[in-house]
């Protein structure tokens, strides 16, 4: 009997889905619960196990397409006749983060937040047929929908900003790497805030001379306990703090409802290397948090993510984000708002660098910190003195190692 596998409802609001990677090939037997594909919607990448056992008929979807909910993704010949069986349950393998541009549903208890782009099918063929960057339409219909009158309205005619023409062009050997999953969303995401937040940035440098001999003494301390603390930490204290006094950079803008929700829980983003792109796993409540459990938190964090066992919760909800490359960080760069934040911090590499102290040049270890932040909610006064307090609490950085003494 042939079983038609049909892409199940698996979150609310998602409408469809891009196939990103098939785990079975036509012909192939499954047993029953066995991954058949996985699926990134606009909140999570899911695995989707198989609902009976047979052979796999034919795949009605490539890698790359976009599979709306209810449609037919694959055929399963059972070799037992029976009725249709309830769509399975996925499971949830790892958020589909953009760098600094994680995603999640809008809820009542947390305004403002949220990316996820509601439209039907063939609405999101009409914007591509015009050319409309379908994220950039305000929806009208019912919970925000998108409608094919507000994508007509968007258009190059009206004013719209059309989808930038495509090419094939290169030359013999180049290598050519599907643009899909992932490091798709992670574009998108990133167009996004860039076309959606007023970017500036805020550049200081930092004498990190007293924290470099602190920290080495602490390894010291902590090296029978198996504990090494990086830099991170400290400076997750140290904004934390200062966030504490300029909850404006701990905020997002709820535009439809013409309000800036100053966030009173400190939830950090940490922007996170791994195989498919940058990933930002969240450590939360860090102001209840120690040096020790902070350093804990963020080896943990590093692992499932790169390994792509982070859960959803672990990949959202973030209120302001860090993004660091530690020896690899530079000089300075001008992070992408990970949005509907209004901030991120970017950490620069310590390195020795010549200073004039008094009337001498001395060698000191120096670092830089760039703050990107969003123009309509941010003056740079404001995040001016962030980065001062930031700065004050790393240069005599004693108070932060108070729960390690």
């Amino acid at each position: 009997m042939t079983y038609e596998f049909k892409l199940p409802d698996i979150g609310e609001g998602v409408v469809e889905g891009e196939v990103v990677r098939w785990l079975v090939k036509e012909g192939d037997r499954v047993r029953e619960d066995q991954p058949l594909v996985e699926v990134m919607t606009d909140k999570a990448t899911v695995e989707i196990p198989a609902p009976r056992a047979g052979v796999v008929g034919k795949r009605l979807f490539s890698e790359g397409q976009i599979c709306p909910v209810g449609k037919v993704l694959l055929t399963i010949e059972t070799d037992v006749a029976s009725t249709a069986a309830p769509a399975p349950a996925a499971s949830v393998v790892a958020k589909a983060a953009a760098p600094l541009v994680p995603a999640s549903s809008p809820t009542a208890s947390d305004p403002g937040r949220g990316t996820m782009v509601l439209a039907t099918p063939a609405t999101r063929k009409l914007a591509r047929e015009l050319r409309v960057d379908i994220r950039l339409v305000v929806g009208t219909g019912r919970a925000g929908r998108i409608t094919s009158d507000d994508v007509r309205g968007h258009g190059p005619s009206a004013g719209g900003i059309p989808l930038a023409a495509s090419g094939s062009v290169g030359d013999a050997g180049d290598v050519r790497i599907p643009f899909r999953g992932v490091r798709k969303k992670i574009a998108e995401r990133l167009v996004h805030s860039k076309h959606t937040a007023a970017h500036f940035t805020y550049v200081e440098e930092i004498d990190c001379t007293e924290l470099v001999q602190l920290r080495a003494k602490a390894n010291e301390r902590l090296a029978a306990r198996g504990v090494k603390l990086s830099y991170l930490p400290f400076i997750i204290k140290a904004t934390v703090g200062a966030l504490a006094k300029y909850p404006q950079l701990n905020a997002t803008l709820d535009e439809k409802a013409g309000e800036i929700v100053q966030r009173r829980a400190h939830h950090i983003g940490l922007a996170t290397a791994t195989d498919n792109g940058l990933i930002v796993p969240v450590i939360r409540d860090c102001t209840t948090k120690s040096l020790l459990q902070l350093a804990q938190e963020i080896d943990r964090l590093a692992e499932v993510t790169r390994s792509n066992k982070a859960t959803r919760e672990e990949l959202s909800g973030s209120t302001f984000t860090i993004t660091s490359l530690g020896t690899l960080g530079g000089l300075l760069a001008t992070p992408i708002i990970n949005f509907p934040e209004v901030a991120i911090l970017g950490v620069h590499k310590i390195a020795k660098r010549a200073v004039v102290i008094g009337d001498k040049i001395v060698a000191r270890d120096m670092m830089n910190l760039s703050i990107s932040v969003d123009h309509r909610v941010v003056d740079g006064y404001d995040a001016a003195r962030l980065v001062a307090d930031i700065k004050a609490s790393l240069e005599s950085p004693g108070l932060l190692m108070v729960d390690l003494l």
